[in-house]
């Protein structure tokens, strides 16, 4: 039995065959996700699992050297947006409309859904390498 780090197998399956620029997207509930994506739905109940829970579970896992947001996050839900900033100092933010956002979804590897419940809370990360 695993004892540590992500217990989920399939997202423990996208994460170990994420390489350089690859791009996972974590999201809330309600983010549309591409058919032509890995979906990983880890939503249980309103807000759990929480999208910061999931979040830091997975960049401890991922390196990551740019990070992709909708600009309507800040501006609806900017205490959301300041906290996933704080995630991610001295890494590189791209900001776009939520409209160009969900198109840029569709070149993504993988998108992991939480069950949170706060608008806007979605993310790309664009994986880096270790060395």
């Amino acid at each position: 039995m695993k004892k540590s780090g992500i217990l989920n197998p399939q997202l423990s399956r996208v994460i170990a065959e994420t390489g350089h620029t690859d791009m996972l997207v974590v999201t809330d509930a309600g983010l549309p996700i591409p058919q032509e994506i890995e979906r990983v739905d880890l939503s249980l109940t309103a807000g759990k699992p929480a999208f910061l829970d999931v979040l830091k579970e997975v960049i401890a896992e991922v390196e990551v050297e740019k990070i992709i947001l909708a600009e309507e996050t800040e501006k609806i839900s900017p205490e959301m947006y300041q906290a996933i900033l704080a995630l991610f100092p001295g890494i590189p933010v791209e900001v776009m409309p939520h409209t160009q956002f969900k198109e840029k979804t569709k070149e993504a590897k993988a998108a992991i859904r939480s069950g949170e419940f706060t608008p806007y809370a979605n993310i790309i990360l664009v994986a880096g390498v270790v060395y």
